[in-house]
């Protein structure tokens, strides 16, 4: 017998499809093409040498236990220092509000298992992050777009949404946000956080590249604008009450083969999740949860983040210069304060995904932003990463995308 699987899948698996972004790199893994398509951090950044260390300093110092069953919530030690870490930020809360996931990813998978069900409504940015559309399609979010400029959300959009709809939550990047780029300015911040109280709808914050930050001064997370202006008692109370999720990792600071992110909330969100996440995979891996610790305390976490800062700030200038030079009038960018991407936006008419079919003839390639819009659109931007092409890819990759831009813009003016 030949089982006919097709009539066996579930019915959710039909909002299951492949990320566009994933589908790219699988073409850019010729050793020719330079690509500024993928999220990557630098691997000649990873702290090999340190990692090697703290995995011998593991197995010797706790042997079978690094290979053993663990506790869902995540390594005790690993949590402490997490805690101690965000309090820096002014994000003050206890073990019992941390949740160590397998990666953001499952993270925003478990937010989905847990608070969406089929129709539900979605508040994202317009674009967003693809991953996170990816992760809850599967539970049938209704999603609700926000405009977005240089200073983030849009807030009369917001407030005209909140007022029409019955919204589940609110998702948002405020810290040069995936895929555009963009800050959310400290006054959208407060006004999303009062939006958001006022309306009674809960906010995830997102927030992978908080720490690379190449100028300007660090703007406070919602989080704690949220506890501070909503809930006058002590920090650890706020969380219990708390209206926002925050999600952070070290997939962009350490690495991202470790798998080790987190989620902070309130304890009884916290609480559910790892029951969901228990359904899932029990916990996250002992040894790599063991050895991310073992790597990043002592203070070397910071000193590895300040390398990365002037690493990553001196690739975006570059990139940005050759930009200037070598693309023609009428295309624009974004002008990212940090984290990993810039945005480019091609004059009306063009499409960015023809483009990447004319691009990669030259062998460099990018991410069309079609699909960072839930609803169709913008058919003539795309997404570069900086951080992962050496400064001399950078140069070559960008002089041939500027050549590919020209000829596809002579092309569509004699048509």
């Amino acid at each position: 017998m030949t089982t006919k699987w097709t009539q066996r899948y579930a019915s959710r698996t039909e909002n299951m499809h492949s990320s566009a972004i994933r589908e790219i790199l699988k073409l850019t893994q010729r050793p020719e093409i330079i690509s500024f398509a993928g999220g990557l951090p630098a691997p000649e950044l990873f702290p090999v040498k340190e990692v090697i260390e703290a995995t011998h300093r593991v197995m010797e110092t706790r042997g079978g236990e690094a290979l053993q069953y663990a506790v869902t919530e995540g390594y005790p030690p690993l949590r402490d220092l997490i805690v101690r870490h965000m309090s820096r930020y002014g994000i003050f809360c206890a073990p019992e509000n941390v949740l160590i996931t397998a990666g953001s990813q499952q993270a925003l998978d478990l937010i989905g298992k847990v608070l969406i069900n089929p129709g539900d409504k979605v508040v994202v940015e317009e674009p967003t992050y693809l991953g996170a559309l990816q992760a809850w399609n599967t539970y049938e979010a209704e999603y609700l777009t926000v405009p977005t400029d240089d200073d983030g959300m849009q807030m009369d959009a917001l407030e005209e949404i909140l007022a029409h709809n019955d919204v589940k939550f609110i998702y948002a990047l405020p810290n040069f946000q995936n895929p555009s780029g963009i800050t959310m300015s400290a006054e959208r911040r407060t006004q999303l956080v009062a939006l958001a109280d006022r309306f009674d709808v809960p906010i995830i914050e997102d927030d992978p590249y908080g720490q690379l930050r190449y100028e300007g001064e660090h703007e406070t997370p919602l989080v704690v604008l949220d506890a501070h202006d909503n809930r006058p008692v002590e920090c650890l109370e706020n969380f219990i009450r708390g209206n926002v999720i925050y999600l952070s990792t070290f997939s962009k600071t350490l690495a991202p083969g470790f798998r080790v992110a987190w989620v902070v909330g309130p304890t009884e969100v916290v609480s559910r999740m790892t029951f969901a996440k228990q359904g899932t995979d029990l916990h996250t891996g002992t040894l790599a949860q063991m050895i991310a610790y073992e790597t990043a305390r002592g203070g070397f976490l910071d000193r590895h983040v300040k390398i990365l800062r002037k690493v990553y700030r001196e690739r975006r200038d570059l990139m940005i210069e050759l930009m200037e030079e070598c693309f023609p009038e009428g295309v624009t960018w974004t002008h990212p304060k940090g984290g990993l991407f810039l945005w480019v936006r091609l004059p009306e008419g063009m499409s960015s995904a023809r483009l990447l079919e004319r691009a990669l003839k030259y062998n460099v390639a990018f991410v069309p932003g079609g699909p960072f819009f839930p609803h169709g659109g913008g058919e003539n931007t795309f997404r570069m990463n900086f951080s992962n092409a050496s400064p001399a890819q950078i140069e070559e990759g960008i002089k041939r995308l500027g050549i590919a831009i020209k000829e596809e813009i002579a092309e569509l003016q004699v048509v």
